[in-house]
């Protein structure tokens, strides 16, 4: 009876235990850094004559000095994504403690151009 008891017991607290760390997991959000310099991208000229809009979205590794040490396509049109890839790459973002990632969108009209 006791070792029941004490099984059961032990079973709720390493359940209880693992819900409340994947709580903590859960709600830690991203490191939003500020961005001081954005390099606007180039529309692709194939992309203008085929009136070609659409969203990129990337994802960009920052370091600790702000800059922008590698950028990873995330979805969005091909054509459009090697101009988003660019000028992301050369975007600055303010320093901070450690190296993050930035989830970028960007968005090309042709009309707006």
């Amino acid at each position: 009876m006791r070792l029941r008891f004490f099984l059961v017991l032990s079973a709720l607290l390493i359940i209880c235990l693992g819900v409340a760390i994947a709580q903590t997991q859960d709600s830690s959000k991203p490191l939003e850094r500020k961005i001081v310099q954005q390099t606007m991208p180039r529309y692709p000229e194939i992309a203008r004559r085929a009136n070609l809009a659409g969203t990129v979205k990337v994802m960009a590794v920052v370091s600790p000095d702000g800059k922008v040490t590698a950028v990873q396509p995330m979805g969005g049109s091909p054509v459009l994504l090697q101009a988003a890839e660019d000028a992301v790459s050369q975007w600055k973002f303010a320093p901070a403690g450690g190296e993050s990632s930035q989830v970028i969108e960007l968005h090309f009209n042709p009309q707006a151009r």
